[in-house]
């Protein structure tokens, strides 16, 4: 089973319309149009989003993420911004589950399942986050942890949205820190996802998710990462703010 690799970018808390726009501009200058290029993605912040959906009509290369949805479709949850408007707006992925979520805000595994669930009901791709912290690692509670999380996080799903589905395993030592997981750390816990997978939803079905690796990418790592055989690009979080650093991370994982 052949599946085609993934660079997402996820911005967080940064640029507004003016530099995300800027960016975006940037990079399309930069970059040619290859069929051997991964597929793209780009998370901004909300108050980006529909400008660049705009900008990307011009550029069938880049795929509109977003970073974040609320897991109910209206109602009175201020701040709150839902799958439908996200839809609406022309987003094809939504990262769900991210580290930050979980931590900052308190996001639980059953909350992340309901989102996970509306996404797709939506008729979008989550891009589902998941990982251990630095103690949990220490403590060799590694696939204790991700055993919970992936169990907790696509309970309920169907096969076929499993297949659809894109993982993002993100050691949580290993965001913003500057440390990365090995090439060898990563494929294990890679490797273990798949098995897992493979155990509730089937061999079939574990070979077609997508599964990326998250934590300090560069383009310095992400060929050895990708030269591994269950990781398939990457969620790309600091290298994703300049367009020449990001499109060479592109280019590497081609």
């Amino acid at each position: 089973m052949t599946r085609k690799r993934m660079i997402a970018g996820n911005w967080k808390m940064n640029y507004g319309v003016v530099q995300s726009l800027k960016f975006f501009t940037e990079f399309n200058r930069l970059a040619k149009t290859d069929e051997d290029y991964p597929d793209v993605v780009i998370c901004p912040p909300f108050t980006s989003m529909y400008p660049l959906s705009i900008a990307m009509q011009e550029s069938p290369l880049v795929h509109l993420g977003a970073q974040n949805c609320h897991d109910q479709d209206t109602g009175a949850f201020t701040g709150e911004v839902s799958a439908d408007f996200l839809k609406e707006m022309g987003c094809d992925f939504v990262i769900v589950g991210h580290s930050e979520r979980r931590q900052f805000f308190g996001e639980t595994d059953a909350l992340i399942n309901n989102k996970v669930k509306k996404i797709f009901e939506k008729l979008m791709t989550p891009i589902f986050c998941l990982g251990e912290t630095e103690k949990e690692r220490d403590q060799a509670k590694t696939f204790e942890v991700l055993e919970r999380q992936l169990s907790q996080g696509l309970k309920g799903l169907q096969t076929s949205q499993v297949a659809e589905l894109v993982i993002a395993y993100e050691p949580v030592w290993a965001i913003g820190t500057g440390k990365t997981a090995t090439p060898g750390q990563a494929q294990e816990a890679h490797e273990f996802l798949r098995k897992e997978i493979a155990k509730s939803f089937g061999t079939s079905y574990a070979a077609e998710t997508r599964i990326l690796y998250g934590g300090s990418v560069k383009p310095d790592n992400i060929q050895a990462l990708v030269a591994q055989s269950d990781i398939d690009g990457a969620l790309v979080g600091g290298a994703s703010l300049a367009p020449s650093v990001f499109l060479e991370i592109i280019n590497r994982c081609s």
